[in-house]
């Protein structure tokens, strides 16, 4: 034993057993305070977190993306640029069944691609059909109720899943594709994936593109015969998972080449489907598809749990050059992904090692809240504006790139509300003042203030505090002044934050 290193506590004390608790005696009581026992104990009650709701059952491995070919014209996302390398995750999953649910049950397969790129992580999160049931997200919880188990018997139901179905028309063209054989893929090797939605491109000039992405399997895509779906749902339900992990283990590496579909911005008005509707695709002889370049996935997780059930991924996850289109579904998932993996996994998700960016750096004033443990943020002000220049944190950048954007009612854009005649910041702030509080109220407010402004060290932030309440409500501001004997403020002042 001399050779192996000893087991330890979380906190890395070694152990004295890891067979035995400790007991008064052989055959006594056990010890409330053997602390590894209920450390190990209170660990293995929580090893579980919440599965996701679709897509539960899945495996993944991670890999290498290469840009082959030049679609500068379109996007100037560095992650697309000529002979650009990225590393990728790739997770494959089933939509409707648990976490113990067979492989092969008869089903769309999630395709959720990552590329963890030099400004930042790049999720395109499809499936392995251009298409979807739905085109409004308000239906979407309706349609995996109707896909998993009835309240009373706990038990899954056609009856229910084929009413929803045809109930909603919408559906019919991605029910056409699962009924076909992509609803029984051979293998997640031997299948092509989608980001299904309308994305946006921007180029380096600002122009903007819809693109649609393509990921074409080069083991080609083969299906199964349902007699062998059922064999194996009974003989190997983790069939998928087990084919992808050996096929990588003994250097069979699949991959897949990139493709996208671009649409010229001023097209989509006219085009003859609706480019933003999820149950509709774009035709290939009128948007031909275009190579990007190509993906290998080369290594398995280390911890299956860790890199792969862990991984939370969100289509809102884009990047300079790209970003999303009026598809309502996609603009719902932007919400509905990320606010998933909070509740799944913690606030703090994207610092696991897995969700974190691998090739670019976090700075913002995010801090604190479950599981806080990377440093960014400590070096630095919690809070923007401040007073501290460079030292006091980041600052955004105007001139970090073209959002992507479109024209509906108005051009969207990063801005405050419209103001109307009596709109500003201040105004209803005075008015409470004046008109809401009494005459004692008035009193502790001012009191409160006074206390607020002793608190303050930093010279311009306590000019800055009196000509905020001045802006409020003169009244307020000189009855401050008054308590503190601090006069008004010079005419030349300047807010250096202005």
């Amino acid at each position: 034993m001399a050779d192996k290193p000893a087991t330890t506590t979380q906190t890395g004390t070694p152990v004295a057993s890891d067979a035995h608790s400790l007991t008064a005696g052989a055959d006594g009581i056990t010890a409330l305070h053997d602390r590894y026992l209920v450390e190990k104990l209170a660990s293995f009650n929580r090893e579980r977190v919440p599965e996701r709701n679709p897509h539960a059952k899945g495996g993944g491995a991670f890999g290498e993306f290469v840009v082959t070919e030049d679609v500068s014209a379109y996007t100037r996302a560095a992650v697309f640029q000529p002979g650009a390398r990225s590393e990728t995750l790739l997770r494959f999953s089933s939509v409707a069944g648990e976490q113990g649910s067979p492989d092969t049950w008869r089903d769309v397969r999630g395709f959720a691609l990552r590329f963890y790129t030099t400004e930042g992580n790049l999720d395109i999160v499809g499936n392995n059909t251009p298409t979807f049931f739905l085109r409004d997200a308000m239906k979407f919880p309706d349609f995996i109720h109707s896909q998993k188990r009835l309240g009373a018997s706990g038990l899954r139901d056609a009856d229910m899943q084929w009413d929803f179905w045809t109930l909603s028309p919408e559906t019919a063209h991605q029910v056409t594709y699962v009924m076909g054989d992509r609803g029984l893929p051979r293998s997640w090797r031997h299948m092509n994936g989608y980001g299904s939605h309308t994305y946006q491109w921007i180029n380096a000039e600002g122009s903007r593109f819809w693109v649609q992405y393509h990921f074409l399997s080069r083991q080609g895509v083969e299906s199964m015969s349902a007699t062998d779906a059922e064999l194996l749902a009974g003989s190997d339900a983790d069939h998928y998972r087990r084919d992808l992990y050996e096929a990588i283990e003994r250097g069979e590496h699949p991959s897949w080449d990139v493709y996208v579909q671009v649409m010229p911005y001023a097209e989509a008005k006219e085009y003859r489907f609706n480019p933003f509707d999820l149950t509709k695709t774009w035709s290939k002889k009128d948007y031909p598809r275009i190579k990007v370049g190509t993906f290998t996935l080369n290594r398995n997780p280390q911890n299956f749990f860790a890199e792969i059930e862990q991984a939370a991924f969100s289509p809102g996850n884009q990047v300079p050059g790209t970003g999303i289109s009026p598809d309502k579904m996609l603009m719902a998932r932007v919400f509905s992904y990320a606010d998933a993996q909070r509740y799944r996994i913690g606030a703090n998700y994207n610092q696991l090692p897995v969700n974190e960016p691998h090739a670019a750096e976090v700075r913002n004033y995010m801090h604190e809240g479950q599981m806080q443990y990377r440093f960014h943020g400590a070096e630095h002000r919690v809070y923007t504006p401040n007073s501290f220049g460079a030292a006091g944190g980041p600052e955004a950048d105007p001139l970090a790139g073209v959002e992507a954007s479109w024209e509906s009612d108005g051009e969207l854009v990063r801005a405050a509300a419209t103001l109307h005649s009596e709109d500003d910041d201040f105004g209803q702030a005075g008015t409470l003042i004046r008109e809401v509080f009494d005459d004692d109220q008035r009193a502790r407010f001012v009191d409160t203030l006074v206390g607020q402004y002793q608190g303050l060290t930093i010279p311009v932030i306590k000019e800055r505090f009196l000509q905020y309440w001045t802006n409020i409500d003169q009244a307020t501001a000189d009855a401050i002044r008054a308590q503190i004997a601090v006069g008004a403020p010079q005419d030349d002042f300047v807010d250096t934050d202005a």
